[in-house]
């Protein structure tokens, strides 16, 4: 009996540790730049999966910025503002346990267009 009962709490606390560290966020931030590219792709877990070319100074080259979005409703508005200047709202998870929440380690949870 003592032995399920540690496997139970060793289970459960490694359960834990995984749920914290996949779920947790490591940052919260926001980029600004041009959404060019969104997709919904992959295997048995289809994701949406983006790139937006960030501005920086005058006449310099944007860098990529490469995110995955887990919302279906969020993942439209994107969709609908491609072309145009946004700020994308994110939650960086340095680890994720299950690929079916995307690719990247970014995970868009909202968008601002910006006039």
């Amino acid at each position: 009996m003592k032995k399920v009962i540690g496997f139970v709490v060793l289970l459960t606390a490694v359960g834990g540790s995984a749920w914290f560290i996949s779920y947790r966020p490591y940052s919260i931030g926001q980029r600004v730049g041009y959404v060019q590219k969104l997709a919904r792709s992959g295997g048995p877990c289809k994701t949406w999966e983006g790139e937006m070319t960030m501005m920086g100074a005058p006449l310099a080259s944007g860098d990529k910025f490469r995110f995955s979005i887990p919302s279906d409703t969020v993942a439209a508005t994107v969709s609908a503002n491609t072309g145009k200047l946004v700020a994308l709202h994110y939650d960086q998870h340095k680890v994720l346990l299950i690929p079916c929440f995307g690719r990247s380690q970014y995970l868009v949870t909202g968008i601002r267009v910006i006039k």
